[in-house]
């Protein structure tokens, strides 16, 4: 057996909020060695402050205060860490951070991420297309920098209608579109073989993994998120968006899945549920 390495993402919806509401307890109870937030909406030193001494904070705010901003929090510091997403032409700052971790002497590359929410035909839209341009040219970087890499977070979109309560009533909608769709086809896709995307165009498979869909099989969800609004969390009417995409040599690595969804409507801190994973690296 190697080491237990046990990673969590989680969009808090601003992570001053979720502490307020109960995250605090979360945290302590988990045993996460790697947590990865999005949507932190908040200054550095208000996560270091609300985690404690004890973490390790890399954080990359929103250039809006406010707003979007990724951070990666750990018991063992980074050995390096990048913001960049490419050489592109658009603000992403808030949106992707890596890291380099040091397990007992393996290195595993951390990302989280907080891919834009778009909205048909505005130009949040169109920024969202670029986002996910620039990772479709940075995950065979990453891998190639690191066999053993993972990227986390909220990806907004849900990939088959295995992953919205509601699939239908959402194919014209942002986090469904079939064109938004068919990146994720070649993210999961054979790496190097031609895929055929959803959208009907084609591309080459990247080969990552998703961990969520592998472990849990051809069922619904289970969902990470769910509206405030109505009966959505208590009738499970939820959206699986947020995720563990892995290399498949770490995702070979896997021992165990998880989401932390809550037992009661009332006893939510986010939006979103925490999705965990253990890795024996």
């Amino acid at each position: 057996m190697g080491t237990r390495l046990r990673l969590a993402t989680v969009n808090v919806n601003g992570i001053r909020a979720a502490f307020r509401k109960g995250m605090g307890e979360w945290v302590d109870s988990r045993d996460v060695d790697i947590l990865a937030l999005q949507e932190v909406r908040a200054q550095t030193e208000d996560i270091e402050s609300l985690l404690g001494p004890e973490w390790s904070i890399l954080h990359d705010p929103a250039t809006a205060k406010g707003r979007a901003g990724v951070a990666l929090a750990s018991r063992r510091k980074a050995e390096i860490h990048r913001v960049d997403l490419g050489a592109v032409k658009f603000d992403t700052a808030g949106r992707w951070l890596e890291a380099d971790y040091d397990v007992d002497g393996t290195i595993v590359t951390v990302v989280s991420t907080y891919v834009h929410s778009g909205e048909v035909d505005t130009p949040k839209q169109d920024e969202k297309w670029k986002f996910l341009d620039a990772m479709s040219k940075r995950l065979p970087q990453l891998e190639k920098h690191n066999p053993l890499a993972v990227v986390v977070g909220d990806l907004n979109v849900g990939h088959t209608p295995l992953d919205i309560k509601n699939w239908r009533g959402n194919v014209k909608r942002a986090g469904f579109l079939p064109r938004e769709r068919a990146y994720f086809d070649r993210f999961f896709g054979p790496a190097g073989k031609k895929v055929e995307g959803v959208d009907g165009t084609s591309g080459k498979g990247l080969g990552w993994v998703d961990i969520g869909r592998e472990q849990a099989g051809d069922v619904d969800g289970p969902y990470t998120w769910w509206s405030w609004r109505g009966q959505a969390f208590d009738n499970d009417s939820g959206w699986r968006i947020d995720y563990q995409m892995a290399t498949p040599e770490l995702a070979a690595k896997v021992t165990s899945y998880s989401v932390d969804r809550a037992d009661s409507y009332d006893k939510r801190w986010s939006d979103h549920t925490p999705v965990v994973v253990d890795y024996d690296v």
